[in-house]
């Protein structure tokens, strides 16, 4: 057969390892983005929402003493402006206590006119009074700058206020508010300098930084993934070991997270692996074995017959009688590894339906009356109560065909063999006994594997496939099974049919 080219099968295929690079490389990318994204988009927004939310507050609480205050702040008439010095000198105390914080600040006052009743300055430049910083943190009169009064038209004409101002490389957040009856109004200003600066400085040192950063990172990842896809590597190795026929493979396991349960799973496959081979190659051989012997049987009384025999009668039908027994056991030799096939491979599924096992083993004991008439054996039957169970019949018919037949292959001396049925609260105990030579201690885990035969057996007539066929059947249906024997003493085989809906097997 042709074997396919990898590159034409796959012509891109990105390995574990490349796959966590590219996972870590594309994350950090992600985030270094997010950042950006964060400092460009949301940074600014988000502060000048804060400040804004300072700024007006500030701006309603001098707004509140003006209205608190019980005689107007100032008056205007044709000798000039006179102020309400009590209540100015309430507003000074107020802001040199810090009662409102206005540290960092201008506050401009002013009236209708559109011209400034009061000035404080607590930074500098104030580009709101386009100041150089004289006040020093006190009251100045008469601060009538082309911003000041723009703003101030702005405040009075929509009864609020809130602007960016920049002149030149200043930037600076003006917040304002009019007094409860509208005839005084207030503008609070502070710098936006620091914000600004800080995000262009984080956007000058962010490309370095996400350089650095994914170099790392991808360094990080190459080492990761290496130590992630080690284990990985050795189980890829030992398969391909597996592949080329070395089942003498184990995989060390450090670990014992998720792949460290892999690396157990994959020794235990390996071990039975190995133990399927070495069943299969025993298979092979006693397969060979078995079906050589009958072959150079016919084959050679065939001969006989064709040859030899000429016209004596007598001869001819005894050696075709050969023939026709070995063709029997042929026969029955390829059945019962088709038989174990189709049982172990699941081809041939239960047909689970409710019947008495008692009637069943009345039926099957049955069969072997003339059998035992024949041979002077004696086959007991107890089974005196009903059995009701869950089961395939024609399988579990099977079952005791094979265990019995065991049974008489090893009858003890005194020929007999018993067969009962222990009715249980959830099914029957099946057992078999005979009083034959029994299986050594040696021999018992493997009595119901593939062509095993215990050495008292060796030479036997038989497929020694009997026992692997009740085995696959009972564990198709789920039930336990095993066998109690000594030495001398005989074997009894045994198998507890119960209801599967009704629990656990004992």
């Amino acid at each position: 057969m042709k074997k396919h080219d990898k590159a034409g099968k796959h012509p891109f295929t990105v390995s574990i390892r490349g796959q966590l690079m590219l996972f870590i490389g594309g994350i950090t990318l992600f985030t270094l983005l997010l950042v950006w994204s964060i400092i460009t988009f949301a940074l600014e927004p988000q502060y000048n929402r804060t400040i804004r939310a300072k700024l007006d507050g500030k701006a309603a609480a001098i707004t509140a003493m003006i209205d608190q205050a019980d005689k107007p702040i100032s008056n205007r008439s044709y000798l000039g402006l006179t102020l309400n010095d009590e209540f100015w000198s309430g507003v000074s105390g107020t802001f040199q206590d810090k009662k409102i914080n206005v540290d960092g600040c201008c506050v401009d006052f002013s009236d209708t006119t559109l011209r400034c009743l009061k000035a404080y300055e607590s930074m500098y430049p104030c580009l709101l009074h386009e100041s150089t910083g004289a006040f020093g943190g006190d009251f100045g009169y008469n601060v009538d700058t082309r911003v000041a009064i723009q703003l101030r038209q702005k405040l009075f004409e929509e009864g609020s206020l809130y602007q960016i101002i920049r002149i030149g490389s200043s930037m600076q957040m003006c917040v304002g508010r009019l007094s409860a009856d509208g005839q005084y109004g207030v503008i609070v200003s502070t710098s936006l300098a620091q914000i600004t600066t800080a995000a262009e400085v984080l956007r000058t040192i962010l490309g370095p930084v996400a350089l650095v950063l994914l170099v790392l990172d991808l360094l990080l990842a190459v080492l990761f993934s290496r130590w992630f896809t080690s284990p990985i590597r050795k189980l890829s190795n030992g398969a391909q070991e597996i592949a080329a026929g070395n089942y003498d493979v184990a995989i060390r396991v450090e670990h014992h997270d998720e792949i460290g349960r892999l690396a157990e799973d994959f020794n235990h496959m390996a071990a039975e692996v190995k133990r399927s081979a070495q069943l299969e190659k025993d298979i092979l051989a006693n397969v060979s074995h078995d079906l050589r012997t009958p072959l150079t049987l016919i084959k050679g009384y065939a001969e006989t017959v064709r040859d030899l025999t000429g016209t004596d009668a007598e001869k001819r039908t005894e050696q075709c009688n050969i023939i026709v027994d070995e063709t029997d056991r042929l026969s029955a030799l390829v059945n019962s590894v088709m038989e174990l096939s189709k049982v172990q491979s699941g081809a041939e599924k239960p047909n689970l339906i409710d019947f008495d096992m008692g009637e069943l083993c009345f039926e099957v004991a049955g069969r072997y009356d003339a059998l035992c008439d024949q041979n002077h054996w004696h086959l007991e039957l107890q089974a005196d109560e009903a059995a009701p169970v869950r089961a395939d019949p024609a399988m579990m018919e099977r079952v005791l065909h094979n265990l019995l037949g065991n049974a008489f292959h090893h009858i003890g001396a005194d020929g007999q063999v018993m067969l009962r049925v222990l009715p249980q609260a959830d099914g029957c105990r099946v057992e078999i006994e005979d009083h034959g030579p029994g299986i050594p201690p040696e021999d018992l885990p493997y009595i119901f594997d593939r062509y095993y035969r215990a050495r008292q057996d060796s030479g036997k007539v038989g497929t020694g496939l009997g026992l692997s066929i009740t085995k696959a059947i009972l564990q198709q249906h789920g039930f336990a099974f095993g066998v109690n024997s000594a030495v001398g003493q005989g074997s009894t085989f045994w198998f507890v049919m119960r209801d599967v809906r009704t629990g656990p097997q004992a």
